[in-house]
């Protein structure tokens, strides 16, 4: 009847004496796991162009309806006009990064997406491209 005791209160000294793993965020960061799907980026060809051909596969894939595509074509070649990411509604499942036949969409190790209102997480395709040239 007081083994059960003693064991919870072994665990509590044990607890009690170790080391704390507090980090102090903003000057030590905790990296993130291999497999995280962070923030997403679009990467550009290695002419400069976007690397995107706008088939739509990420707009019909995402389950969050999160993607919005309009699709123009110029000399037989397909490009979005313009793409829209509501980080918002976003679920960062990855699905849109898997999906894409060209590999034009990735989702990047960083974590820190903290904004004011709802409208600065409306990602558009410029903002996306500045994103995959800062994150290789």
């Amino acid at each position: 009847m007081i083994t059960p005791l003693l064991k919870g209160l072994w665990v509590t000294f044990r607890h009690f004496i170790s080391k704390p793993i507090t980090v102090q965020y903003p000057k030590a960061r905790v990296g993130s796991f291999d497999r995280y799907r962070g923030l997403h980026a679009i990467r550009r060809n290695p002419d400069g162009s976007i690397r995107c051909v706008a088939c739509g596969l990420c707009e019909a894939v995402c389950p969050a309806l999160a993607i919005k595509i309009e699709i123009g074509e110029h000399e037989g070649r397909r490009y979005p006009i313009t793409y829209m990411l509501d980080g918002y509604r976003c679920i960062y499942c990855g699905l849109c990064e898997d999906v894409c036949p060209v590999n034009a969409i990735y989702l990047t190790k960083e974590y820190e997406n903290v904004r004011y209102t709802k409208e600065e997480l409306m990602l558009d395709k410029n903002t996306l491209l500045k994103r995959g040239e800062m994150v290789k």
